[in-house]
């Protein structure tokens, strides 16, 4: 059995992370079918119809977001393919002509009521608690055709029938029942003869092949008029399967106002995509085998559908941050972050030499970040002078000012710079001074990095060299 899944995002913003994690699960889909030797299909479609709404350099960016998480669609306005155009503003006519169609077949009609016309009968239906009821249902074919062939604007509005119900049929839950008679007339052509989302995403879906129609579950209660546009049209239903919304802490539903929702957020604070696509598929979903670390060849191995579950998922920073640093650690290579991180860094401005100083400082860093972008924040002190010292910092230094002087000329007198040669010159330092090693280390590293927090004593100091480290602490204990 062929599988065609597809996302169908709005170009009118950021590309947010909700487009991500729908578009991980229809791509899942779509290759599983592959791996069995079945037709699978994964289709990126622009629903750019909403022209009031539209940002120019939106669709770029939401290629670009799926070229980084390698969610690579087998169709979209870049590949192209057999069933193009994929940009629904290219498509206009189409609609149009689908649209008449069911005005020929009963089931639509024009409707030609004003917009304050429709305000007042709104507002009257709210008040009986009713659907709106449109006027121009009731004309006579013939008239509405006079109308629409004179110039009056018109738009076609859907026939739902006023009795009975439509049951959607969702693969993740129980029938829902809706009674038609709680369902108006949605507009499906509007006036200037673009498209609502409801037509053009059901005559779309249809043209284009899609067997499997995975979204987010706010359109729960859009699928009603789907089911019946399918019904009008004679065409048999896709898979519906609505996934759980991405959540808040709170439970309310993602926004940027309480979450970063652009997926460019996460790109330019160093996520690594593979982080990303392993945390979105925990957003609904468990491993079988109970692993917190896949791949997305993984994923698209042992996932079903079926196992879905549909507590709202909480979109978690700190969870995400904490997988991202668990790749970092457990997953990549130790070149392969400083390949990366070096990448990472060159693609925000800062030109730092891919050599063996920046490696070892790297390696440093891997237990102390989660993200790339703490490296540069976390490391100031190993690329330059001038860096700053916090009052924590300045408080051990002053703690350390009687002997700093003389720990700095045993350290530039040491024959050797090694790990193993400088504790053991610090460690006979505090002994000679009846101190603990604590309170000739944690002054040292203050003055060494401006911090009390940094990678291990005897590695930083190797790594900085004897030249810098003689230098600083003689800084410091000037004042």
């Amino acid at each position: 059995m062929p599988v065609v899944t597809r996302i169908a995002p709005s170009p009118t913003g950021d590309p947010h992370v909700g487009t991500a994690y729908i578009g991980l699960f229809n791509h899942a889909l779509a290759h599983q079918a592959r791996d069995r030797g079945e037709e699978g299909k994964f289709i990126l479609r622009i629903e750019d119809t909403d022209r009031g709404r539209y940002v120019p350099d939106s669709e770029k960016r939401i290629f670009q977001m799926m070229q980084w998480l390698g969610l690579t669609p087998d169709e979209s306005p870049l590949q192209g393919g057999p069933n193009g155009p994929y940009r629904q503003s290219e498509r206009v006519g189409i609609y149009g002509e689908y649209a008449r169609r069911l005005v020929e077949s009963g089931h639509a009609y024009y409707a030609f009521e004003t917009p304050e016309e429709l305000g007042a009968l709104r507002e009257e239906a709210q008040q009986q608690g009713r659907v709106i009821a449109v006027p121009s249902r009731d004309l006579e074919p013939a008239e509405a055709r006079r109308r629409v062939d004179a110039g009056e604007a018109a738009v076609i509005r859907l026939k739902v029938p006023q009795g009975g119900e439509t049951v959607v049929h969702d693969a993740l839950r129980q029938p829902i029942v809706f009674q038609n008679r709680e369902i108006d007339d949605k507009v499906l052509l509007k006036a200037d003869g673009y498209p609502t989302y409801h037509l053009a995403n059901v005559v779309d879906d249809r043209l284009m092949g899609v067997t499997h129609v995975v979204r987010a579950e706010e359109w729960i209660t859009s699928t009603p008029i789907h089911v019946l546009l399918y019904g009008a049209f004679g065409w048999p239903q896709p898979v519906f399967a609505h996934m759980p919304l991405l959540r808040n802490a709170d439970r309310s539903k993602i926004s940027k106002r309480k979450n970063p929702t652009s997926v460019e957020w996460y790109m330019d604070r160093g996520f690594l995509p593979e982080a990303m696509l392993n945390f979105l598929a925990t957003m609904g979903w468990t491993h079988p085998e109970g692993r917190e670390l896949f791949d997305l060849h993984e994923f698209q191995r042992v996932f079903r559908l079926e196992d879905v579950t549909l507590g709202g998922p909480v979109f978690s920073l700190d969870k995400l941050k904490w997988m991202n640093g668990k790749y970092l650690r457990e997953v990549l290579t130790e070149e392969e972050v400083a390949k990366r991180l070096h990448d990472y860094l060159a693609s925000q401005k800062h030109g730092l030499p891919f050599d063996d100083y920046f490696r070892t400082v790297v390696r440093m860093m891997v237990p102390r970040m989660d993200v790339f972008s703490e490296f540069l924040e976390k490391t100031p002190y190993f690329w330059s002078e001038d860096y700053p010292v916090n009052e924590k910092a300045q408080g051990l230094i002053e703690e350390g000012r009687p002997f700093l002087n003389d720990l700095a000329a045993r350290l530039k007198n040491l024959p050797a710079f090694d790990q193993a040669t400088t504790e053991a010159a610090l460690r006979a330092f505090a002994e000679e001074r009846g101190l603990k090693p604590g309170k000739v280390m944690q002054p040292l590293r203050a003055a060494l990095a401006g911090t009390s927090e940094s990678p291990g004593m005897f590695e930083m100091l190797e790594a900085l060299g004897q030249g810098r480290v003689v230098a600083r602490v003689e800084r410091a204990a000037r004042g």
